[in-house]
């Protein structure tokens, strides 16, 4: 009598172990699924804010509007590599500048004076003096005076 109370009441145990169990899934199923759909919600808000963001610096449609500015095209290495078409053409093209600054009436009266005049018109003006070198605590290096060698012999004094 005994052992059939046992039975079924360790029956009983598993029963309610088997019930806990399949109560601690279905919670953690709940909790899984409602992580899952936080995070697509946080997803999908996420995305709206980029976009609205993209919209807000979306300035093409004032392009329109605007003038045309052709900015000043850089020169790259691969512009400055001759090729024979290209050295060839700038032989010519220098050759000619050549001619018509030899033909220059101002040229022919005083070529350095031609000189000067263009390069004074065509670079910039550098009147500023070169600035001193300074040590490293930003005093200015003092050096030490050097002698000047003497006209004659000298004599030690002890």
């Amino acid at each position: 009598m005994g052992s059939t109370n046992l039975r079924t009441k360790s029956s009983e145990d598993t029963n309610r172990r088997f019930e806990k169990k399949l109560q601690f899934y279905a919670k953690v199923k709940d909790t899984v699924a409602s992580l899952s759909a936080r995070k697509a919600i946080n997803k999908k808000k996420r995305i709206r804010r980029r976009q609205k963001r993209s919209k807000a610096y979306n300035l093409s449609s004032l392009s329109e509007f605007l003038p045309e500015l052709k900015a000043p095209r850089q020169q790259t290495a691969a512009d400055l590599k001759l090729n024979g078409k290209s050295r060839q053409k700038l032989v010519l093209h220098e050759g000619k500048q050549l001619k018509t600054v030899l033909s220059h009436p101002e040229f022919q009266k005083d070529p350095m004076a031609a000189i000067r005049q263009h390069l004074e018109s065509t670079q910039p003006v550098m009147d500023e003096k070169p600035e001193k070198r300074r040590s490293r605590t930003g005093k200015k290096k003092v050096r030490g005076m050097k002698q000047k060698p003497s006209s004659g012999p000298q004599t030690m004094d002890l």
